[in-house]
């Protein structure tokens, strides 16, 4: 398997596990910043075995910039997941999944602009397909409807999360997506702790909420991270955010079947759209790849 290949396949099955965050905020009765923090210790508990189990090295940031832009990094998660769990809390998963999916829309304008990288056009046009197909799904705009609140917060969460693909994209060239992974997790919870602390300290109220909390740590989290950082080194910001617009098509159909949530025919419509545009961007990244 060539890396390109391999790169896709590590960057969609981590979209595959993110898909299921948004289903167990739902399940788990615990305040955004909360369920933000006890997942980011399980899954920096786990990076750290998995980092001693395999004797790996943890390489100290090079230079002064990229100790900074892995600080930016942890704090950049923090934001991204507490305003995540925040938009599907206050709202539904589809409105939570789906405004943060326009994430890409930034990351295509951010990346030539911080990066120095080619400006795709291509991208431009998957871009405003995935936009239409948010647009459906979206709904109506209005202050003083939740569901718009939701949307506000899932914007925010989108933005933060393009912003910290492309620091990963910038230091998965030279750091180790486990390292990475693990200091960005463990800096994340340093960010939130003072919250934590003012706030209600909350725990997870049953063995079925703590079950949940610890496969949103280790697999969702920990394994998921990993495997999309990972994928980075092998294709752009750019590509890895499109692709990572399945997020919301596996999180719809995980609503569906473990929280009944029924999609209607506008929101099936919309899913279409944003499907149809991340597989035409894999195949065109793939059939690039082996050109070269």
């Amino acid at each position: 398997m060539k890396q390109r290949e391999k790169g896709l396949l590590f960057v969609h099955l981590a979209v595959f596990l993110f898909g299921f965050p948004g289903v167990i905020s739902k399940l788990v009765n615990l305040p955004s910043f909360s369920l933000t923090f006890w997942r980011l210790i399980l899954a920096s508990l786990t990076l750290f075995l998995i980092i001693k189990l395999q004797s790996k090295h943890m390489p100290r940031p090079a230079r002064s910039l990229d100790f900074w832009l892995i600080v930016s990094s942890g704090g950049l998660l923090a934001f991204h997941w507490t305003t995540f769990f925040q938009s599907i809390q206050v709202s539904t998963v589809a409105t939570g999944l789906l405004s943060y999916s326009a994430f890409p829309l930034f990351t295509i304008f951010l990346e030539p602009w911080l990066l120095g990288t080619r400006f795709h056009r291509k991208n431009l046009i998957l871009a405003a397909i995935c936009l239409a197909g948010i647009s459906l799904l979206v709904p109506e705009f209005n202050f003083k409807n939740n569901m718009f609140v939701g949307v506000m917060w899932g914007l925010a969460s989108g933005f933060s999360f393009s912003l910290l693909t492309i620091i990963n994209r910038k230091l998965a060239a030279s750091y180790p997506s486990l390292a990475l992974a693990f200091y960005q997790d463990t800096l994340a919870i340093l960010f939130l702790l003072p919250v934590f602390l003012v706030k209600k300290f909350s725990w997870p109220g049953n063995l079925e909420s703590l079950g949940l909390i610890i496969f949103l740590g280790i697999f969702c989290t920990a394994l998921a991270h990993t495997l999309f950082i990972r994928g980075l080194r092998d294709m752009e910001a750019q590509t890895s955010s499109l692709i990572s617009l399945l997020e919301p098509v596996y999180g719809l159909i995980l609503s569906y079947l473990i929280l009944k949530e029924q999609p209607s025919l506008r929101t099936l419509a919309g899913g279409c759209l944003i499907l149809a545009s991340v597989l035409w961007l894999s195949y065109h990244s793939t059939r690039q790849g082996s050109l070269q």
